[in-house]
């Protein structure tokens, strides 16, 4: 599973991950961002997840663009076991593209083009 995320230079673009739990018990995950670059991406609500049975539950993704060049890196979620049941481990390919960049400001100088 890829997630895509697209905005300008220097903006941040949140997306959401949906999971289901069709158990009959509650699953519990810890989320870890893993890659060349983790750092860009994060987990603003934490990095517990918690699903109540036959619930289901979002978890949203930040990505704050720093260079022209794409950013890569995985977000695993690994089960803790709660009350003798595991979920299986989910992983997402997160990967960035930057589509247009906004000046940051606009400077006006006058000089003179030629000077003896």
């Amino acid at each position: 599973n890829s997630i895509e995320f697209a905005g300008a230079l220097h903006a941040t673009v949140v997306r959401q991950v949906r999971l289901k739990n069709p158990s009959r018990k509650t699953l519990m995950y810890n989320a870890i961002l893993v890659g060349r670059d983790a750092d860009d991406f994060s987990l603003p609500k934490g990095s517990t997840v918690t699903i109540a049975p036959k619930r289901q539950t979002t978890i949203n993704v930040e990505f704050t663009s720093r260079f022209l060049r794409p950013a890569e890196a995985v977000l695993l979620l690994v089960s803790k076991n709660v009350g003798g049941i595991d979920g299986a481990t989910l992983t997402f390919s997160l990967k960035s593209e930057v589509n247009h960049i906004e000046p940051a400001d606009i400077l006006k100088c006058r000089s003179p083009c030629y000077e003896l």
